[in-house]
């Protein structure tokens, strides 16, 4: 019992001290981004000597802070809409046929986990910017929707994986007696299953959001015009060639972080039990 408790005791410690690794960086963010540029540079530990919201309001305006929010959300949303919808119905599908073509299916989405996107960022934004449609103005390369479309095809593979160990665990009895009341496949899935998924759903709409919303590397690939801007593409430009402005940086970024970290919040106690009855079960 005692050696329960002082093993107890030493992972709490530990716990404390991962805890203050992860909580630091964001604490000097945000201290600093209340200071003027030589309050930073002379003691960046410290507290400010005043709440001043100046750096805040010049960050919005320079960033466009607004556009860029409404580039972000719209693009998040979307992406993360679409793969929670494709991505249940497939694994459903998926799971409740067990064939050799199935199997092989689930497998090819697995394999996509796999492959790191640096390895075909290139090619894909080569290939991608010659999907264009004679006469029209459709294009994937500086579009929102060709930026979504791409995220849905990085996103929906891990996404697959999670509802389809979570969809295990639904009865089968549930569509079974469904079926017998006369549902089809559409209202099966969408009247019985789908609302079975909340806790997966949350799980999996959380970790894409926070995937598609600090992502700046495809964007800064995809979207070239200033009014298409997300956030992260709008606060990388604070930090010039030979000058940056770190009082505006870091209040740009503590904007970009908060509506996350309100959507975390409230979505939270769904994460654990999500992953665990998802990927390990």
């Amino acid at each position: 019992m005692e050696k329960t408790k002082k093993n107890m005791t030493i992972l709490e410690i530990f716990g404390w001290i991962l805890t203050l690794f992860v909580i630091f960086p964001v604490y000097i963010m945000v201290i600093n981004s209340f200071k003027d540029r030589k309050e930073i540079f002379t003691n960046e530990l410290s507290l400010p000597k005043a709440l001043n919201f100046t750096y805040y309001i010049q960050a919005i305006q320079k960033m466009d802070f607004l556009t860029a929010l409404g580039n972000s959300l719209f693009i998040t949303v979307t992406s993360v809409v679409f793969i929670i919808v494709l991505s249940s119905m497939a694994a459903w599908v998926l799971e409740r046929n067990k064939t050799t073509i199935s199997n092989i299916i689930f497998y090819t989405f697995v394999a996509t986990m796999l492959i790191p996107f640096q390895s075909v960022m290139i090619p894909l934004v080569q290939y991608l910017s010659k999907w264009q449609i004679p006469g029209t103005n459709f294009s994937l390369i500086d579009t929102r929707y060709g930026l979504i479309f791409m995220n849905i095809g990085f996103g929906i593979g891990m996404s697959t994986f999670l509802f389809h160990g979570f969809i295990k665990n639904v009865p089968l009895e549930m569509e079974e007696a469904a079926t017998i009341d006369g549902c089809n496949k559409f209202q099966l899935f969408w009247r019985i299953v789908f609302p079975n998924l909340k806790p997966i759903i949350v799980t999996v709409a959380i970790l894409n959001v926070i995937s598609f919303w600090n992502d700046y590397l495809l964007p800064s690939l995809v979207l070239r015009s200033p009014n298409l801007r997300t956030i992260p593409l709008s606060t990388f430009f604070f930090f010039g060639e030979f000058t940056i402005e770190w009082n505006l940086a870091l209040a740009g970024l503590v904007l970009t972080i908060i509506p996350v970290i309100i959507f975390y919040l409230f979505s939270q106690k769904y994460i654990i039990k999500g992953v665990m009855a998802g990927a390990i079960k």
